[in-house]
């Protein structure tokens, strides 16, 4: 049976459709804008046509891919950085730089120093999914109990031995966190890097096309795919990360 939570939410949604639809039909929403039916309509052929099936592959190749080098990058750098604390301070002053900067003004660089669109992509996926990861990552190694990193030692354990066996598993939880956050980022920016350079396809580039058609029930679709995407990324995400680390919520009192 559906919960009551998820089966609220469904009402929810649902609720907010009819009003839409209802706003339409009496005038309240502009006639530019095309009927609540009509887009979902619209979203439901979608998945049928090749074309869009092609750009929403392209889509999410680019977000698995970033992300996944991302990581590879990102939580060796935390661990080096949480680890030795002269690294830490010496670059301190360059992630704090750098950190803030908006990935979408990158755009037009990501674009000058990787002509091929699918590469200027992955390239700023990487970007912006670094900071949360790195950030997460040293702030985890920051909350390992010291006491457990003492008795390694007095057994004779070297600080890699003691990075491998104690901080990096105390340290999982928050750097799942980290990858969390970044996977409800990923999407945002590759969709936006295709809007502004639709030279690699994607969910963008056909926002783009559709735009350019003036069929704006396709564009209203393919964002709705776009967010049901992102939300079922971010659900399935969170549900194997409260699995995996139900030790650590219940330890936090967060085990619901």
């Amino acid at each position: 049976m559906i919960g009551r939570r998820p089966l609220l939410g469904v009402l929810g949604v649902a609720g907010f459709l009819a009003l839409a639809e209802l706003a339409g039909r009496i005038g309240l929403i502009p006639d530019v804008l095309p009927y609540t039916s009509r887009v979902l309509a619209a979203a439901v052929e979608l998945p049928l046509e090749a074309g869009f099936r092609a750009d929403v592959a392209a889509t999410l190749l680019a977000c698995v891919t970033g992300l996944a080098i991302a990581i590879a990058v990102a939580v060796p750098a935390g661990l080096l950085f949480g680890t030795v604390p002269f690294v830490e301070r010496s670059t301190r002053p360059v992630v704090e730089f750098l950190r803030p900067i908006p990935s979408v003004s990158l755009i037009p660089l990501a674009v000058f120093l990787f002509p091929a669109g699918q590469d200027a992509k992955v390239a700023l996926i990487v970007y912006t999914c670094a900071w949360p990861l790195l950030i997460n990552t040293m702030y985890g190694l920051s909350d390992v109990d010291p006491l457990a990193k003492d008795t390694l030692r007095s057994f004779g354990f070297g600080p890699l031995a003691v990075v491998l066996r104690v901080s990096l598993p105390s340290a999982a939880p928050f750097i799942a966190t980290g990858v969390r956050i970044a996977v409800s980022v990923t999407l945002i920016v590759a969709v936006s890097m295709e809007l502004l350079a639709p030279g690699g396809g994607g969910i963008g580039a056909f926002l783009s096309l559709a735009g350019g058609a003036n069929r704006i029930d396709r564009m209203l679709a393919a964002s709705a795919w776009a967010g049901f995407i992102g939300l079922a990324a971010n659900l399935l995400f969170t549900a194997g990360e409260r699995r995996l680390f139900r030790w650590h919520h219940a330890r936090t009192g967060d085990a619901t």
